[in-house]
């Protein structure tokens, strides 16, 4: 979204079954990768996961091995913003990206689920 509260991109990508925390990261890099590759160097990040949150500011270690390329990378691509602030939302101020996520899960749902 720009400042002015307009959307400008949304970014999903099926995961098959994964973690939540895999899910949580992954969206994290896929709003970081399309933030860069518009261009824009000051950013805010609102994630309503406070665990992803404290890792990005390093306030918590990611244990978990498979979380840990996820991790690496975000910080190598939060180095490519001039200024990012990122901060924690209660879920019920993020429906923006539970509707994403719905549309995305809906579009992989069998026929017959539909």
């Amino acid at each position: 979204m720009d400042p002015e509260g307009e959307l400008l991109e949304e970014v999903g990508e099926y995961l098959g079954v994964a973690t939540n925390n895999v899910a949580e990261w992954t969206a994290l890099l896929l709003g970081l990768e399309a933030a860069a590759n518009r261009g824009i160097r000051r950013l805010a990040v609102r994630l309503d996961s406070e665990l992803v949150v404290r890792q990005v500011r390093g306030e918590y270690r990611v244990k978990h091995a498979d979380l840990q390329p996820l991790h690496r990378r975000a910080l190598a691509l939060l180095k490519r913003f001039e200024h990012v602030d990122v901060r924690h939302v209660p879920r019920k101020q993020n429906t923006l990206a539970d509707g994403l996520v719905n549309r995305v899960l809906d579009a992989q749902a069998p026929a017959t689920a539909k």
